[in-house]
């Protein structure tokens, strides 16, 4: 899309993503009376917040300088293997689109999708080895640092008044939120799920790992950890899914 559509698209991120926000602490403050009514059973959350608690006091260690070299190595070292994977597919890609013209129009001769796509896969992939074990010296401090950068980066591109030339990209993005939140609420409602996995989850979906931890905190600070991880797992989806979801945004674009 152009620069004008996407700033405009930032500025109705953060607006409704921040109003259901809202709603979810509110939520996170009335938590117990919410779960009496539904009649959720809140048990399990006490087992995940003391099996968190006791993950992070397992692997807290106090970080050396190798620690912090290992930590910046992973993540900068996926970024590099991104731009490697990337320069290697996009020309046979682009080649391939002269034959198949249907390859462009899904992104895949885009350098940076496939740096997205490759950073992710490498992130998930190294989430399964030891270096998982680096949480315990603040691997998600680090993250975030890094995350409210990327964030910072992209919300200098926001122009809020862009909201006002194109009022539909607004009503498109407040429809979509309330199709969610009232699916979430209706599905936590049919399971009696606690209203913790409804809150914590959406956000993660919906916010990622800037806010998730916020609502989580909400609930109890023991809690937070399970918004992070939450959060991860909204992003590694939220990557795919989103490709999908804008090819689907074509076929609909172009079949009107």
């Amino acid at each position: 899309v152009g620069d004008q559509i996407f700033s405009a698209m930032i500025a109705v991120d953060v607006i409704v993503a921040n109003v259901w926000m809202a709603f979810l602490l509110f939520f996170a403050a009335n938590n117990r009376r919410i779960d009496q009514w539904t009649g959720a059973d809140t048990s399990a959350i006490e087992h995940i917040r003391h099996k968190a608690e006791a993950y992070e006091a397992e692997v807290r260690r106090i970080p050396t300088l190798t620690d912090t070299m290992m930590l910046l190595a992973i993540g900068f070292g996926a970024t590099a293997l991104g731009h490697v994977g990337a320069d290697l597919i996009t020309p046979w890609m682009s080649q391939l689109a002269n034959i198949h013209p249907w390859i462009e129009q899904i992104s895949l001769t885009s350098s940076f999708f496939w740096i997205v796509v490759i950073a992710t896969g490498v992130g998930l992939a190294v989430s399964f080895t030891r270096a998982r074990e680096l949480e315990g010296v603040g691997a998600s401090r680090v993250g975030s640092v890094l995350l409210y950068v990327l964030i910072a980066t992209i919300g200098m591109k926001m122009n809020i008044l862009a909201i006002f030339k194109n009022p539909g990209l607004f009503l498109v993005g407040a429809t979509w939120m309330v199709i969610h939140a009232g699916l979430m609420l209706l599905v936590a409602y049919l399971i009696k799920a606690p209203v913790f996995f409804m809150a914590v989850g959406s956000q993660a979906n919906v916010g990622g790992a800037a806010s998730a931890p916020v609502v989580a905190s909400a609930f109890h600070p023991g809690l937070a950890p399970v918004g992070v991880l939450l959060a991860v797992v909204g992003y590694f989806l939220g990557t795919y899914c989103a490709w999908l979801t804008g090819i689907v945004l074509q076929l609909v674009a172009g079949g009107g």
